[in-house]
């Protein structure tokens, strides 16, 4: 889908945020992006959205995105208080200057997507914190994007919440086929959902390893052996990245 070739960041207070980084993502990919606090994933994350600009290297896209190519799940869901779900979802068509006729179905597909077809008229003062999430990612998804940017979405929620996301955001990949790249600093995360682990080291960021997964499907993934191998694995590689404190 794209390539990064020799990506590196740095910001006017001469920051490097990121250095060297050279990757090519797949069509179908999950990536889990998964490194320290300030190393750079975000920055990352937004350079493929075309938010910034590499200060060296450059992003070769195979088919360059046009509008409604690329989604953005943020940490938090941004939701507009006074709007209802539905009324969330449809403001990207919104602001395309898509008519609500046109983008009524998009936006009903979308909430069914994410389980939220019965609370379309909704107000997020009105759902839990799960739900303002899920609405977030139909509103990234209502556009059919072939690329999804996920920065660390499930973070603030309670471990409960959190598993079923992941279970939903697997389904969801699995069945969509989409490229999908998600920050996290969880190595249980990104081992769960991830197909491909790109393990960052602390900043200046550089892709300290690139780790392939390859975990059953079904009910019990995160019981199994393969799980437990693969956290193992990132586990080892983190120590081996992070730098030791005397």
């Amino acid at each position: 889908m794209f390539s990064l070739r020799s990506v590196s960041k740095t910001f006017p207070n001469a920051t490097i945020a990121l250095e060297d980084i050279t990757a090519e993502i797949e069509p179908g990919d999950f990536v889990a992006l998964l490194g320290p606090s300030g190393c750079g994933k975000s920055t990352l994350l937004r350079l493929l959205a075309g938010l910034e600009a590499p200060s060296a290297g450059s992003i070769e896209w195979e088919h360059r995105p046009g509008p409604g190519d690329i989604g953005f799940v943020f940490q938090d869901a941004t939701l507009l208080p006074w709007a209802s779900a539905e009324e969330n979802v449809y403001l990207p068509l919104r602001l395309r200057g898509r008519k609500w006729a046109d983008a009524a179905a998009l936006v009903e597909s979308a909430l069914a997507q994410v389980g939220l077809a019965d609370f379309a008229n909704a107000k997020p003062r009105a759902l839990s914190g799960g739900m303002k999430m899920r609405v977030s990612i139909a509103r990234a998804l209502v556009s059919d994007p072939m690329l999804l940017l996920m920065d660390e979405p499930f973070a603030a929620l309670d471990e409960f919440t959190r598993h079923r996301l992941q279970d939903d955001l697997h389904a969801l990949w699995r069945r969509s086929g989409k490229t999908i790249v998600f920050i996290t600093h969880s190595i249980y995360e990104a081992a769960y959902l991830a197909s491909r682990i790109l393990v960052l080291s602390p900043r200046p960021g550089r892709i300290a390893a690139d780790i392939r997964t390859a975990i059953p499907e079904g009910e019990r993934r995160r019981a199994s052996a393969a799980y437990t191998d693969l956290v193992a694995e990132i586990t080892e590689t983190f120590q081996r990245v992070m730098p030791v404190h005397e």
